[in-house]
């Protein structure tokens, strides 16, 4: 498929190697068999959004898909609008317990990217090793575990964050992008961390996730500028597009640097609250 969202296109770019994408009549299903607890690797893109009654043939629908993998016990949603439309959304699911994702797509040419003025410059910027770099791999996962969101347990989202990153670095090992971490250049501690996904010079940011004790010095900015710029070196990254919450707080920072919003992308997810 084509979507015409540039987030949810790039949703796809970084999917597993293993993943399967089918077009049904009025929708797209999505299968990451290598990690079932990816809510946005397992989940259905509809044209449009919902109407009245639609929850209820929504899950029947996505039921149907995924009853051979009981491995998948949430259900996720989107469409492929761009304006932020969230059609009965709120009325049809958030009843039935499900959280409305309201994400902001934002997209910078290569030779848009700014560096900040406050960007840290004492920060060592790497790329990692797929093959290598085991400590520093642990160290990101560890990161992106204290940073989860409230409701998911620990060591659940320990083992849905390591098969996430082990996905990448399948994408890492082919040449399409890389990890990417901030160092602190006295102690070698993980300041922060982000990897880029390239796909026919489209690359996606992933989590872009800064180390409590490093925050609000400049560390996340120069990350972000230094990472697309070798990004592009290394891999032909020409545009770059970043995917955050509408309410998240860098939306202003990745502005700062030369990104702009391009879209509005709704979506609802449903996990019992002992899953990833």
């Amino acid at each position: 498929m084509t979507p015409r969202s540039v987030a949810i296109a790039t949703d796809l770019d970084v999917l597993p190697v293993s993943s399967v994408v089918e077009r049904r009549r009025d929708y797209v299903v999505v299968r990451s068999p290598s990690n079932p607890a990816h809510y946005w690797g397992n989940f259905l893109i509809f044209d449009e959004p919902p109407g009245d009654g639609d929850a209820e043939r929504w899950e029947e629908l996505f039921e149907h898909e995924f009853e051979d993998d009981p491995r998948v016990r949430h259900r996720a949603f989107t469409w492929d609008r761009t304006d932020g439309a969230a059609g009965r959304a709120r009325q049809e699911f958030v009843p039935r317990g499900y959280a409305l994702d309201d994400s902001i797509g934002l997209v910078a040419e290569r030779d848009e990217l700014r560096s900040h003025r406050r960007a840290n410059r004492d920060v060592v910027v790497r790329a990692l090793d797929p093959n290598a770099d085991a400590e520093l791999w642990a160290a990101v996962i560890e990161l992106q575990v204290a940073g989860r969101d409230e409701g998911h347990d620990e060591e659940g989202y320990r083992e849905f964050t390591t098969a996430r990153l082990a996905d990448r670095q399948a994408h890492f090992r082919a040449g399409r992008g890389a990890w990417y971490v901030a160092l602190d250049p006295g102690t070698g501690a993980l300041a922060a961390s982000c990897g880029i996904v390239v796909t026919a010079c489209r690359a996606r940011f992933q989590v872009v996730e800064t180390a409590p004790a490093y925050r609000r010095r400049g560390v996340a900015s120069r990350l972000v500028v230094d990472a697309a710029h070798r990004s592009g070196d290394a891999h032909g990254a020409e545009r770059f597009v970043i995917v955050a919450d509408a309410n998240y707080h860098a939306l202003g920072l990745y502005e700062s640097l030369g990104f702009v919003r391009r879209e509005r992308i709704i979506g609802v997810s449903r996990w019992p609250r002992s899953a990833r």
